[in-house]
């Protein structure tokens, strides 16, 4: 079992910059591949960013690649999202999510915190 709590969402203007959390529980960090997700108002979640386990490859949804930036600390069962140059369009709630390397499906979730970005 992982639980995942998120941190460091809240209100920011436009251009400016937020760094989320999450913090992992269970043993085995490494082995899991870590993602995170959107979902804003009216709309469907959709990927955002991840990074794998092991060899720590980086993936990026198309309207981010470029803003945010997806990184671990294995050592203390965290990964983070950087996200600069934020836009009003970026507000969702994010959640982050966990899946072992080799399977296709995340299926730990986190509880999600809230970016609001202001124009």
């Amino acid at each position: 079992q992982v639980q995942l709590v998120e941190s460091g969402g809240g209100l920011v203007q436009a251009g400016g910059s937020l760094r989320l959390s999450c913090a992992a529980s269970g043993r085995a960090f490494s082995a899991y591949a870590m993602g995170w997700f959107r979902q804003a108002p009216g709309k469907e979640r959709e990927f955002v960013a991840s990074i794998t386990g092991s060899a720590g490859n980086t993936y990026y949804a198309d309207s981010v690649k470029g803003r945010f930036t997806i990184s671990r600390d294995n050592a203390k069962n965290t990964v983070f999202l950087q996200m600069d140059s934020l836009k009003p369009e970026d507000t969702a709630v994010y959640y982050c999510a966990a899946k072992r390397d080799y399977l296709v499906e995340y299926d730990y979730w986190g509880q999600g915190t809230q970016v609001t970005v202001s124009s």
